[in-house]
């Protein structure tokens, strides 16, 4: 499998870049997000994802290995193809997609083309201990958030309360209020208990 294209991009469009390795021309499938960090660049490496089909060999390519890793995990589920997880990573950056996901918010992903209730039930069930578990989230969710959200929680244990109940309520607070302290959260959290 190929892990990246690196070289002069000749060529490149909301929609695709063409990357010129030692004379040969790479036409790599991108999203808005890429294209973004892309854009104005000479030179390029792309992370890539190879899909070989019985009538084509397409690249999809990213900007950097952890949107990639996302993609790799939204194409896994039921009803997602490549070209829908590309368009679900030009709607939203990789980490406003793994914090829907995180919280379980549908809406967000309902207001992406192509993506109906349904689909956004499948991604956020299949996908939620998947996107917890790897790297993807510390790459993405602030550090202050994750530490305020580690003294709230041991605060709530510590008075008395399960940790698995309580994380829930936390994650559903910080997604509506990212920048709470570790008080406000405490607070907020024994009010909605």
């Amino acid at each position: 499998m190929y892990e990246y294209i690196q070289g002069k991009i000749t060529d490149i469009t909301p929609a695709y870049v063409v990357i010129d390795c030692n004379g040969v021309g790479y036409l790599i499938n991108i999203s808005l997000n890429t294209y973004s960090a892309l854009n104005g660049k000479e030179k390029a490496i792309v992370f890539v994802h190879h899909i070989v089909r019985e009538d084509a060999q397409l690249f999809f390519g990213f900007s950097d290995k952890s949107e990639r890793e996302i993609f790799r995990h939204l194409i896994s589920v039921s009803g997602v193809g490549a070209n829908t997880g590309r368009t679900i990573l030009s709607s939203l950056a990789p980490g406003e997609l793994t914090e829907a996901i995180l919280s379980g918010n549908t809406a967000v992903l309902n207001k992406i083309k192509g993506i109906g209730a349904k689909t956004a039930q499948r991604i956020i069930v299949d996908l939620k201990d998947k996107v917890g578990k790897s790297d993807i989230t510390g790459d993405f969710l602030m550090s202050q958030n994750n530490t305020n959200r580690e003294e709230a929680l041991s605060a709530l244990v510590m008075l008395g309360f399960t940790k698995s109940s309580i994380e829930k309520i936390l994650d559903k607070l910080l997604s509506n209020n990212p920048q709470a302290d570790v008080e406000t959260l405490v607070k907020l959290a024994l009010k909605s208990i």
